[in-house]
């Protein structure tokens, strides 16, 4: 059985080569080391690590604590923080992201090889990716894999969800339908769309394109939705 990966993201080079050590001595596999956001962002989607130790203090002016939603909302990857930081708004806004360990610096190897196994336990847990949406049409319920949808528009606290071909309108939020279709490549684009990635044609002038229908890409999410595609 192949062991972990870890993607280890801490601009100190030192302290990042003594936990890439660390992790090798336990026998777990170092996908790489990145010092940045936008250096983490590029080593998953070259390929995607099993876990992910975070800093919170990274180069750049992104931090830890945004690379953490990311990673949590849009990539789906697991993530434990390692920081010196433990002051009460630092923990309100790491609370946020949903990691799944919290170890101050300095620790010690044993206290890194406990809280990874703990982090793998709980994740393997946690872990659920859904596979289809159950739409009401008349008396039964219709089945719609993820990689059909195309886009869902928010109208009040109803949503359409679009196929190529069809249209289906549910009670739900699109707050619930994101969270249920994150793990299947469907992102938040703009306050009242989501959009599946595989069925983008192109980005031009703020808008998005699948195929025909012209979709806005909203300010606040622009950066997390350049975060999920790669542009060469």
């Amino acid at each position: 059985m192949s062991q972990p990966s870890i993607l280890i993201v801490e601009d100190e080079p030192i302290i990042a080569d003594d936990i890439a050590l660390t992790l090798e001595d336990y026998g777990y596999v170092v996908h790489g080391i990145a010092a940045s956001v936008p250096e983490a962002l590029a080593a998953i989607r070259t390929s995607v690590p099993q876990m992910a130790l975070v800093d919170i203090n990274l180069e750049g002016e992104r931090t830890g604590i945004e690379l953490g939603s990311l990673l949590n909302k849009k990539h789906h990857i697991p993530f434990m923080y390692i920081t010196s930081h433990f002051d009460d708004e630092t923990i309100q806004q790491v609370k946020a992201t949903q990691p799944l360990a919290y170890l101050i610096k300095p620790f010690e190897n044993r206290d890194l090889k406990i809280n990874l196994e703990l982090a793998f336990s709980k994740h393997k847990k946690q872990t659920f990716t859904p596979n289809k949406l159950f739409v009401k049409i008349k008396n039964q319920l219709m089945a719609i894999e993820p990689g059909q949808i195309t886009h869902v528009e928010a109208i009040d606290n109803y949503a359409f969800v679009y196929t190529a071909t069809e249209k289906f309108m549910v009670s739900h939020t699109l707050k619930s339908i994101e969270e249920k279709l994150a793990p299947s490549g469907i992102v938040r684009v703009h306050k009242s769309y989501l959009v599946n990635l595989e069925h983008i044609s192109s980005i031009f002038d703020g808008y998005i394109m699948l195929n025909s229908v012209q979709i806005p890409l909203g300010k606040a999410y622009k950066q997390s939705f350049f975060d999920c595609i790669v542009t060469l």
